[in-house]
């Protein structure tokens, strides 16, 4: 751990109302007070004028210092508020790193609180989710795990997971008081209680993730078949445009939104078709590579036209591993007593029979999607996750698993305590207990600056 001192702007860049900047490390009480003329009170607000070195005013704002370890970071703490213009806060910050600060790497005052064991990853990671968060739903989930919900559940099951290991590596250390792994009701509740709390946190887990990440769906199709106009009936708005004109759409347009506190991207997609038009080329060539990074895949069908040759062939050249459902458009201009409203699988294929432009099916269009997501409602108790929790748990669900098929049918004290061990490791990983250099990397580059 470094003992430099490090500082950035907290507060968005540009013009507002109010600029914070923050500095943390072990030069904050010598650095306030060159700037401000002397270190504030712990933990009080006071007003300041902020000084460069010829002792002239930069700004006048709030000041506070909060030393360590009583601090985010666990370090000493300045933050200072002052007017929040780009010219002055840059001025202010240029004053900072002459004092000898440097200005901070993209979230690496939450680095070091982690660091500082001030919270552990999970938790700082939830940091950036709440900042991140796509709606109300998310928002409160990402609040929970920073409070450290989902780390007390992810901690609690690793305790469970050491109770197996300490009783198993006993018996090991310990043959000549011939326990017997089988025979020990004791033990074969603690594995039922452990194995079921690892599928509860599984299953709330990919619900975190669903909060956080939602789906990427990509709108696809024939030209004229009404993508654009299912856009904007999902989204609310009109954000494309709509006309009787094939190929009108000759770009990507991306909304987000949210389904009952699903977050949801949509990316709307230039007809498929061939075309000497060169703009036209060139928005086709994109809708393919949409597609192939989409979640899922909403196909979207005239029903007045119906599945005829031409679409045939494009679905045949959709990815074949892509999750997709047919979108029967346009239902509203034929006879409903042929074409209910509603959802309909055919051969392991969802269609769902909807008007875009009158609203008929989309409420049974919204209900689809969130259980291709498997969304539910968030309750008080959701928390958000991310996808190498998911997958970190997974790992640790196929050891533990693994262990205690060697313990039903082997008996072979030595691969169950490996296997509850590595199971263990994965647990650890999650909230940083286990980490590598390289994780923390990846994690806290993706963080705002000053964060």
């Amino acid at each position: 751990m470094n003992n430099d001192t490090i500082a950035a702007l907290a507060t968005p860049p540009g013009r507002g109302g109010v600029g914070v900047v923050r500095v943390s490390g072990s030069a904050v009480k010598l650095i306030a007070e060159a700037v401000l003329g002397s270190c504030p009170a712990p933990r009080q607000a006071v007003l300041k004028r902020f000084l460069d070195a010829d002792a002239n005013s930069i700004d006048s704002g709030l000041a506070l210092f909060f030393p360590g370890p009583n601090s985010f970071t666990g370090e000493d703490v300045l933050e200072l508020q002052g007017h929040g213009g780009r010219v002055v806060m840059d001025m202010l910050l240029a004053r900072l790193y002459e004092l000898g600060a440097r200005p901070a790497r993209p979230g690496e005052f939450s680095e070091r609180a982690f660091l500082n064991d001030k919270i552990d990853l999970a938790q700082a990671e939830a940091i950036a989710d709440l900042i991140d968060s796509g709606s109300n739903e998310a928002a409160r989930a990402a609040m929970r795990s920073l409070q450290g919900e989902f780390s007390q559940r992810v901690n609690t099951l690793a305790e469970q997971m050491l109770y197996l290991r300490m009783y198993v590596e006993a018996a090991i250390d310990f043959p000549e008081e011939e326990i017997d792994f089988l025979a020990d009701n004791k033990l074969q509740q603690r594995i039922v209680e452990c194995q079921q709390a690892m599928q509860s946190l599984l299953a709330d887990t990919e619900q975190g993730c669903v909060l956080r990440e939602g789906l990427v769906l990509v709108i696809a199709g024939l030209p004229n078949a009404g993508k654009s106009s299912l856009l904007n009936a999902l989204a609310g708005r009109d954000t494309a445009i709509v006309t009787d004109i094939p190929g009108t759409t000759r770009d990507v347009l991306r909304e987000h939104i949210q389904l009952n506190g699903l977050p949801l991207e949509i990316i709307d997609t230039a007809g498929l078709r061939d075309s000497d038009d060169s703009i036209e080329k060139e928005g086709v060539k994109r809708a393919w590579a949409e597609i192939e990074q989409a979640d899922r895949l909403l196909f979207v069908v005239d029903e007045n036209i119906g599945i005829d040759a031409d679409t045939q062939t494009l679905l045949e050249r959709l990815p074949t591993k892509m999750p997709r459902t047919i979108v029967h458009n346009k239902i509203d201009l034929v006879d409903l007593a042929d074409h209910a409203v509603g959802i309909k699988t055919d051969d392991e294929e969802t269609h769902v029979y909807v008007s875009a432009k009158t609203g008929l099916g989309l409420k049974e269009l919204s209900h689809h999607l969130q259980d291709c997501a498997g969304y539910r409602e968030a309750g008080s108790d959701s928390f958000s996750a991310r996808r190498r929790h998911l997958e970190a748990l997974r790992r640790a669900a196929e050891w533990m698993d693994k262990g205690v098929d060697a313990l039903q049918h082997q008996q072979a004290g030595e691969l169950v305590a490996e296997d509850l061990r590595l199971a263990h490791q994965e647990m650890g990983s999650i909230t940083g207990e286990v980490s590598s250099d390289d994780l923390l990397g990846e994690i806290f580059s993706s963080f705002c600056i000053g964060k």
